[in-house]
């Protein structure tokens, strides 16, 4: 641990209640860590204050109690004043930076949320909000849900199903044909997502829809958007795994798919930036992975511009990829690959075969001609 990371033997106690905007110390499995006071709610000994740890993401932002913060050895640091214009900026950070749902409701899961998502009127104050899994409505009560599931009648994502194998289902929908849908999906993944600012800006973008698929229906586990015919040649605009599904090789199936049909098209792709924290270790793994296992395979000498053709993968993530696992140096105007076949096996890790298989998409079971823009008009 960091010399910030300050045992309880040598916190000072709060001397006074501290205010928003205060920098203090909060302790977060027996360490106290430098944090910021983003809110406040409660009075005299029910005050609780909505802390972010400013060494950690904001999905570990809660909401604490008095004891649980300490004084910093210098003492409170104030933020300075800003003029107007900083002002401006920031009330609308103070709106969105405070989590303003707890928990969703989505088929038989209770999900803890990470972040403020800009759901319409009272449905933005509910502690827990309630989603139909298949239409993705939300209701602030269970009756409510209740009464709805017995009207619905989607059983699936409202667009064209492009991949069915085994039990996973993958669905195209249009932003333009079925707003109010993509729109709740956008709404849904802003829980999740930090950086994400697309809500109800959906008509230029088509979305992927990964679903598992068993009698009662097909119960999404994750998405990826992308604009059609991107100037900057991004594949993929956002991407989400839903927290129930993570860690089971969704995540980098999504983005399998996303350069799949990249190939389709017959052009390079990269997903557009920034990237969230989850989302650029899970790429990094996915190019490691695609370019070592084509390395691996080939007996003769391949550009960088080679690999980028048959992997659809641009050029300049090959590049950091390569530079990362120090496997490319730049040598008099141009870069020249470093390979062998032990350094190849060293950096797989004599796991290939298993980590391949997570990106594994059975192509005869694709069904796409981009751009297909066909849907429902909801």
């Amino acid at each position: 641990h960091s010399e910030a990371h300050t045992m309880t033997s040598r916190v000072v106690p709060l001397p006074l209640p501290p205010c928003v905007g205060d920098k203090v110390l909060c302790e977060w499995r027996q360490l106290y860590y430098p944090a910021e006071l983003y809110d406040t709610r409660g009075k005299d000994n029910a005050r609780e204050y909505y802390v972010h740890f400013t060494e950690f993401n904001r999905r570990l932002d809660e909401w604490v109690p008095a004891s649980r913060l300490a004084m910093p050895a210098d003492g409170f640091r104030r933020k300075r004043k800003h003029g107007e214009d900083d002002h401006k900026t920031d009330k609308i950070e103070e709106m969105t930076r405070v989590k303003n749902i707890n928990t969703v409701v989505l088929g038989r899961y209770e999900i803890e949320t990470w972040y403020f998502s800009p759901y319409p009127g009272e449905f933005a104050k509910c502690s827990k909000l309630y989603l139909c899994e298949f239409c993705l409505n939300y209701m602030d009560d269970p009756l409510t849900l209740e009464r709805h599931q017995k009207k619905c009648t989607l059983r699936y994502p409202p667009g064209n199903e492009i991949y069915r194998h085994k039990n996973l289902s993958m669905f195209e929908v249009d932003g333009h044909r079925c707003r109010t849908y993509c729109r709740n999906v956008c709404l849904l993944a802003k829980l999740f997502l930090d950086h994400k600012t697309l809500y109800y800006d959906v008509d230029s973008f088509l979305f992927y829809v990964l679903c598992e698929v068993d009698a009662q229906g097909c119960h999404m586990v994750g998405y990826f958007s992308k604009q059609p015919d991107s100037v900057d040649e991004y594949n993929l605009s956002c991407i989400l795994t839903l927290p129930p599904y993570q860690r089971m090789g969704y995540g980098k199936i999504l983005i399998a798919f996303s350069y799949e049909l990249s190939k389709i098209e017959q052009k390079v792709g990269s997903p557009e930036k920034p990237l969230s924290d989850l989302g650029l270790l899970s790429y990094r793994a996915y190019w490691k992975t695609v370019l070592l296992n084509l390395l691996k395979e080939r007996e003769q000498p391949i550009s960088i511009k080679e690999l980028s053709t048959l992997t659809s993968i641009k050029t300049e993530d090959i590049i950091s990829t390569l530079q990362s696992l120090q496997l490319i140096a730049y040598k008099k105007g141009q870069h020249e690959l470093n390979i062998s076949p032990k350094v190849i096996a060293d950096q797989l890790g004599g796991d290939d075969a298993k980590r391949a298989e997570k990106y594994y998409i059975h192509l005869p079971s694709l069904h796409w001609v981009p751009p297909t823009r066909t849907g429902c008009d909801a």
